[in-house]
């Protein structure tokens, strides 16, 4: 089943998600590309920014971008899709489990609990997160 044309991330959607992934990858000393290929590489990355205090709650663009990287590492890890979805909230990516109706909002998964001053534990919250998307997926009630 393809991708509905309506959820075909726009090309300036496409740049918006590679800026943040830029962003993301300069924090790599050595050879961002390869170091940015593996889940591990993503989810290090984000526990660095958020264990060393490197964003805090007004860093809204900059917490977005590490909620790409942990979408990054979802759709690597479970073969998802990013998307974009037009809802009350406006235009947003999100991740598509191919085939299916399930959808996955990573961008604010991060950026909302630290702009409400909660503590964001990222392997808990990449683990949890990845329970539940393959608990929908199999659990038989998904569309």
């Amino acid at each position: 089943m393809a991708v509905p044309d309506s959820l075909i991330l726009e090309p300036e959607e496409e740049e918006w998600l590679d800026l943040a992934r830029g962003w993301i990858k300069g924090h790599f000393s050595t050879d961002p590309d390869e170091a940015y290929d593996t889940i591990e590489g993503k989810l290090a990355v984000i526990r660095a920014n958020l264990v060393q205090g490197w964003v805090g709650p007004e860093d809204t663009w900059k917490l977005q971008s590490l909620g790409i990287a942990m979408g990054d590492a979802l759709a690597q890890d479970l073969m998802l899709d990013w998307v974009t979805v037009d809802d009350e909230y406006g235009r947003q990516p999100a991740l598509n489990w191919p085939g299916t109706s399930i959808l996955c909002f990573p961008l604010t998964m991060i950026s909302q609990r630290i702009e409400e001053g909660e503590r964001v534990d990222i392997d808990f919250m990449y683990e949890l997160t990845r329970k539940q998307l393959n608990e929908i997926a199999f659990g038989g009630e998904a569309e």
